[in-house]
């Protein structure tokens, strides 16, 4: 089955409402340029953040359901669920995407098959879009390359990995995730998913992240109760904040309206793509 063809794609009036989400007035032709210009826009827009999961929501991998959480509930999500829907965006525009799994670096230890999702989009040549990995390229990365990609968040490198096929994407010299470059469809990735979403052991249950870029190339975090303001340089600023200044925070800077915060995690934090994407 040809995967970036295995559905319809997103109505005209849904299109409208997503590109209105992040803020693009006219996404053009299906090229380089505009391609980078629409990642941006959804990085700076569509919060990283793994609040469903200690909101007791279920995670629906659903093209539908993806599409409507960013864009109708005005929020962001974790790997599965902003990739999954800016594929459908990206489809619906013209451009051919394929899913690609990857298994995201702790450290030396890798995590397991279908770990993250990642998306191929072929312009003229292939390129690797990450709009759900937190702190990563804020643009597309060539996929064909093996020399240094400069980037705004980083100089980024993607080689050969593993005994297969497999590549390894860094990020100033440190590796990121370990990708398949085969296409997948969705559902493939439901497994780890919900393993991910529900397991004690997952490093999304260790604790309510949301975070976003910010404009001059830093970042902006909350995680549980701290206010957390990385600039460019590195440095941070952290406050702690009370819980009605943690419901604010949400809204002034996420643009997420919670009528309760997300539960206090009950284990403790460990290494992992929840906290090492802020």
């Amino acid at each position: 089955m040809d995967h970036e063809k295995a559905h319809e794609g997103l109505t005209p009036a849904v299109r409208a409402a997503y590109l209105e989400r992040i803020g693009v007035a006219d996404p053009g032709a299906p090229t380089e340029a505009n391609l980078a210009r629409l990642q941006w826009a959804h990085l700076r827009a569509v919060p990283f953040e793994n609040l469903s999961i200690h909101l007791g929501e279920p995670v629906v991998l659903d093209p539908a359901a993806l599409v409507a959480k960013v864009v109708d509930r005005r929020r962001g999500g974790f790997c599965y669920e902003l990739n999954g829907a800016f594929a459908e965006l990206l489809r619906s525009l013209g451009y051919r995407v394929s899913l690609l799994a990857a298994r995201v670096f702790d450290r030396e230890r890798l995590g397991p098959p279908f770990d993250h999702l990642a998306l191929r989009v072929d312009l003229a040549e292939p390129w690797l879009v990450d709009v759900g990995f937190g702190r990563f390229s804020h643009q597309p990365l060539r996929l064909d390359e093996r020399g240094e990609q400069a980037d705004p968040q980083g100089v980024f490198t993607i080689v050969p990995g593993g005994p297969y096929w497999e590549l390894d994407v860094l990020m100033d010299g440190a590796p990121q995730y370990r990708l398949d470059p085969r296409p997948y469809p969705l559902a493939d990735f439901g497994p780890t998913c919900w393993w991910q979403s529900t397991s004690p052991q997952s490093p999304f249950a260790k604790g309510a992240t949301c975070t976003l870029p910010t404009e001059d190339g830093g970042r902006i975090t909350l995680s549980g109760h701290r206010l957390i303001r990385t600039a460019p340089d590195g440095t941070r600023d952290e406050r702690r904040l009370t819980d009605a200044e943690a419901l604010a925070a949400y809204r002034e800077h996420f643009g997420i309206v919670l009528d309760r915060l997300p539960a206090q995690p009950t284990v403790p934090a460990q290494p992992g793509e929840a906290v090492a994407a802020v």
